[in-house]
């Protein structure tokens, strides 16, 4: 493991890569434990402190753990997919709030993506996933809810879309498109849609999943996605005009 000392990137990143670079290689394994700070501060020629950081990076990415006591340290950690999925969705919210992608961008990849699973999922989906996307349809539904709630709805609705593929890579790669891009969706185009269009909408991905019609699914997203971006053309028109 080694950095260099005259490049203009911090020195506590460049550690942290070094470490990185050595668990996926696999010279680190699951469980082993790491040098000791000092021992690290040593190898690398730098303080302790920066040893620290590099280590709180490492730490903050769930690619090591610590412990404390006589047989402590640090120690590299199995990263799981619900650790990374979390992620995830927090790194793909700050990537499309600060590079301001577009709308009709951030909706040609959510739904190509989750179009993506629609062949596995019906093929996999199981009766708790049509359980759990027929009760989200049914709460749609229902007059008295919040658009906070409907929001909540409509995410966990696709969610289970997603996982019924029953792939965790798949599902951590849309964890993205599901959790990051379609809250920031919502919040456009919540005051002009009709709540009626998008609980047919799910509902008929809901039967077409359980008929296991993977053709039906992919339409009907379509469907969904071209009414999407409708809906985000008359609210930025609104806009124009007010």
């Amino acid at each position: 493991m080694k950095i260099d000392p005259d490049s203009p990137a911090d020195l506590s990143a460049q550690i942290a890569k070094s470490i990185r670079d050595a668990i996926v290689s696999g010279d680190l394994r699951v469980d082993e434990r790491l040098p000791s700070e000092t021992e690290l501060s040593e190898q690398f020629d730098v303080s302790r402190s920066t040893v620290r950081e590099a280590l709180k990076r490492l730490g903050a990415q769930s690619l090591i753990r610590t412990q404390r006591g006589a047989t402590g340290g640090a120690f590299v950690n199995k990263l799981t997919y619900p650790e990374a999925y979390g992620q995830q969705i927090t790194t793909s919210t700050l990537l499309l709030s600060m590079n301001a992608v577009s709308f009709a961008t951030a909706c040609e990849a959510r739904y190509a993506l989750e179009r993506a699973c629609a062949p596995l999922s019906a093929e996999r989906r199981t009766a708790d996933h049509l359980a759990t996307m027929r009760a989200e349809a049914h709460r749609q539904a229902q007059p008295g809810l919040t658009d906070e709630a409907f929001c909540a709805s409509d995410v966990a609705f696709h969610r289970a879309l997603v996982d019924a593929a029953d792939n965790p890579v798949l599902s951590y790669q849309l964890a993205g498109a599901v959790e990051a891009i379609e809250p920031l969706m919502n919040m456009i185009t919540f005051s002009a849609r009709s709540r009626e269009t998008i609980v047919s909408l799910h509902s008929t991905i809901a039967d077409a999943l359980e008929a296991r019609d993977a053709q039906m699914v992919e339409t009907t997203l379509s469907e969904l996605a071209s009414y999407t971006n409708e809906l985000a053309q008359s609210v930025f028109a609104a806009r124009q005009k007010s």
